[in-house]
């Protein structure tokens, strides 16, 4: 099996790397950071593929990770329901599960502070030049580097961002700061409301330490808000230092007047039940809506994974789902072909180019519905959150 250099230690990355390793590769990750990696207050929805290692590979049950809700739920401007179904989800924050996959996979192979700067390869391997002179030699690189990948720039230097025309608001408060009713209403619920031109979801997520205990939790809020392209989309992304963020602002970094007026305009547009939440988010943050498509994700012996391939919209919950079945498919190839990288890497290319541009579609449409067109319906079955389809 090949030597594999795991550029990138983010959630795709380390499955990747346990994926792999558990095939017989001999894997180190390299990740840029010098501090350990955290997303503060980044909630995401959990996908059987974002946690098949944990159901596959360890004790760990991924129940034990997630927050489970059994309802999915829309209300309107006055906080009656407009729609209402049973549906089972389950919600995790990005620390907890990228916690629980450092656990398992050894410290001594996990190298922080290590970026890199150069990929050169020839037909025996990939020459992997990091910025502080350091070299390392390895039969195949896979690239999990994120929406803004280094290495995709350098691949394919004419694939860029799109910005999709709108940002998400996001933050989280604990549980226990709300009030009996709102903690009654969105405890065991997705809860969505629609508006013109937006829409914003609530749901609960594991607290700060990962707890799963009703009322130790954080309620997570992610609102979908039109920002045209430009002057009103760089004064938006400039955080309290001035600088530009082309990608997010993270807690901590809005000034203090644009927090103020997220504030302002949740309570003037949205129900009670979630303006409640959102008023009391202590540090909001941004999220800048991208798409990426990438034509090839197979480069010789290098390879694109997750969002340094397809940065999807966020509507499908699928992210990390797209990027852990990226990595399971990975290793699931080069077993089959006993290591042969060539044989390996066109089929495992072939499948996730096809997944990666029909979930990158699926996504586009969802938010366009939102977003542009009006047509995002409370109830559609189609905005049923998956990787292969809605609820799938």
């Amino acid at each position: 099996m090949p030597r594999v250099v795991v550029v990138g230690g983010s959630l795709g990355g380390l499955t990747a790397a346990l994926v792999l390793a558990d095939v017989g590769c001999d894997v180190v990750v390299l990740e840029r950071s010098s501090a350990a990696l955290e997303a503060r207050g980044a909630g995401i929805a959990v996908l059987d593929e974002t946690v098949r290692w944990f159901a596959e590979r360890t004790p760990t049950e991924p129940d034990e990770l997630c927050s489970p809700t059994g309802t999915i739920r829309f209300v309107d401007a006055d906080g009656s329901t407009v729609h209402e179904r049973e549906h089972r989800y389950r919600f995790s924050s990005w620390n907890t599960v990228h916690r629980a996959l450092l656990a398992c996979f050894p410290a001594e192979r996990y190298l922080l502070g290590r970026e890199v700067v150069d990929l050169r390869q020839d037909a025996d391997g990939v020459d992997v030049t990091l910025r502080s002179g350091e070299r390392r030699r390895a039969d195949l690189v896979v690239c999990a580097d994120g929406i803004g990948s280094a290495s995709r720039a350098a691949l394919l230097p004419e694939v860029a961002p799109a910005y999709a025309g709108y940002v998400a608001w996001r933050g989280t408060v604990p549980e226990a700061e709300l009030s009996a009713p709102t903690f009654a209403a969105l405890r065991d619920a997705l809860t969505y409301q629609v508006l013109p031109d937006s829409h914003v979801l609530v749901y609960p997520i594991p607290g700060p330490s990962g707890s799963l205990v009703p009322g130790e939790r954080l309620m997570n809020l992610v609102w979908y808000r039109n920002v045209a392209a430009g002057a009103a989309f760089d004064e938006l992304m400039t955080d309290r230092q001035g600088r530009a963020r082309p990608v997010s602002v993270p807690p901590g970094e809005l000034p203090a007047a644009v927090a103020e007026r997220f504030r302002a305009d949740v309570r003037a547009h949205l129900a009670p039940v979630i303006a409640e939440v959102g008023t009391a988010i202590a540090e909001p943050f941004l999220q800048a809506v991208f798409d990426i498509e990438v034509p090839r994700m197979a480069h010789g012996r290098i390879c694109l994974v997750g969002d340094a391939a397809f940065a999807v919209r966020p509507h499908a919950a699928a992210g990390t789902a797209k990027a852990a079945a990226d990595a399971w498919e990975l290793g699931g190839q080069l077993a089959a072909h006993r290591g042969e990288l060539g044989p390996a890497l066109r089929e495992w290319e072939a499948r996730q180019l096809a997944l990666g541009r029909a979930l990158l579609r699926r996504n586009r449409e969802i938010g366009d519905a939102s977003q542009k067109h009006g047509t995002f319906r409370p109830g559609d079955p189609a905005l049923l959150f998956g990787l292969r389809g809605p609820g799938r």
